[in-house]
């Protein structure tokens, strides 16, 4: 969408028809992106989708920009960077510029995808440029979006680093050029996994603070009063997206090859994991203090994205949340204004209307998502218990006898 605005050509190339077809139609699926602008967009010829990797030929620059998960036995799964870099190899010729935006592992734009593309026999920093630059997108974010964030670039060469600068100059107020691509995949793991450890702090506090009955949420408030030397950070059920949970993976993952262990990162990993299981036990507490086990209860999920006020749910903690609900016996159902249905162990459930009636039936409304339609006033007055594991109700008045916070 940037590139367009500023006046590139820009096609798009993707493996799921359905998301090239909506594109044609203008029709937007990303909830940072205004649909006007993209039907402007389009409309103008500016920019395009396809499936056809055939049109690579024709392209100056290719950015890849897929999905790097991890597997079942959490390790990297860069089956969709290879795929791309394959596809993108078959058809180099000189004078191309392929950049790299996966969050990955330090060595994966050297070690990795220039091996496939040299095996066109074109030379890196001759024939054709290679670079990497970290995606830098805070989804639901309306402060800070791609043009106003800092844009890490790193060359395989100094070439190569020159023109990825330039390049991302066109669209972005601030470029940073670093040393290597290692640098910037380095920088892209330390921005997300320095989240990851001090949500994890946090967290454990969080489980101290339940076992010695202190308000969590009262001592993060407190300690936020200090001006210097302190960064605020909010409990949760867990973490989740594409980045925060995934990158430990991949840093602890290479790290083994240099006989590093990275156990403190590790250990951060961990304690987030354990959070749902940590919420679900606490849920389960609040239930059977008023005398209903969990084995049967009615349990309502609010919020089923990882973050609020965006649609996203991959890696979110709230399915592995009512996993553990529903293995435990609780009949688990779920609203969420931007998610209307979703899986859950093979099974389809779709977002139930929430009517003062549906918080009645529930034996807990369980607050995941503090999404910012929700109103709390409306919503508490209806329920039987209400477990907040994001201090959303914080100020209801109505709710002081029923809810309970993590």
């Amino acid at each position: 969408m940037e590139f367009a605005k500023a006046g590139f050509p820009v096609v798009g190339i993707d493996v799921e028809k359905s998301k090239v077809e909506r594109i044609a139609r203008g029709e937007n699926y990303i909830d940072d992106v205004r649909e006007d602008d993209l039907r402007e967009l389009v409309r103008t010829g500016r920019l395009s989708a396809t499936t056809d990797w055939g049109i690579a030929a024709d392209l100056d620059v290719l950015i890849l920009c897929v999905p790097t998960p991890f597997n079942r036995n959490k390790e990297p799964d860069l089956s969709a960077v290879t795929e791309a870099a394959r596809a993108a190899a078959r058809r180099l010729r000189p004078g191309q510029f392929v950049v790299l935006e996966s969050t990955t592992y330090p060595g994966t734009t050297e070690e990795v995808l220039l091996p496939i593309l040299a095996e066109s026999g074109l030379r890196v920093g001759t024939d054709f440029c290679l670079a990497y630059s970290p995606e830098r997108v805070d989804p639901g974010n309306r402060l800070y979006q791609i043009p106003n964030t800092p844009k890490l670039v790193g060359g395989v060469t100094v070439r190569c680093g020159k023109l990825a600068a330039l390049l991302y100059r066109a669209i972005v107020i601030k470029v940073l050029p670093v040393s290597s691509p290692r640098a910037a995949e380095m920088a892209k793991l330390l921005e997300n996994i320095f989240r990851n450890v001090n949500i994890a702090l946090v967290n454990e506090l969080a489980m101290l603070c339940d076992r010695m009955r202190i308000d969590i949420w009262e001592v993060v408030e407190a300690a936020g009063t200090k001006p210097f030397g302190f960064m605020s950070f909010q409990p949760g059920p867990g973490v989740g997206g594409h980045c925060i949970p995934v990158d430990p993976v991949y840093l602890s993952w290479k790290a083994k090859e240099f006989d590093f262990y990275t156990n403190f990162i590790d250990l951060a990993a961990e304690v987030n994991a354990n959070m749902p299981y940590f919420a679900a036990h606490k849920a389960a507490r609040a239930l059977a203090a008023r005398g209903t086990p969990i084995c049967g209860a009615r349990v309502l999920v609010l919020g089923v994205t990882f973050k609020r006020d965006v649609g996203d749910v991959r890696n979110s903690s709230a399915l592995r949340l009512m996993e553990i609900l529903a293995a435990d016996g609780a009949a688990v159902s779920y609203h969420d204004p931007h998610v209307p249905e979703l899986t859950l162990r093979g099974a389809a459930m779709r977002s139930v209307d929430l009517t003062p009636a549906a918080l009645r039936e529930a034996d807990c409304v369980l607050i995941h998502t503090d999404h910012s339609l929700f109103r709390w006033d409306s919503i508490v007055p209806h329920c039987r218990l209400v477990f907040d594991t994001r201090n959303a109700t914080q100020g209801v008045p109505a709710g002081e006898n029923v809810i309970v916070k993590l």
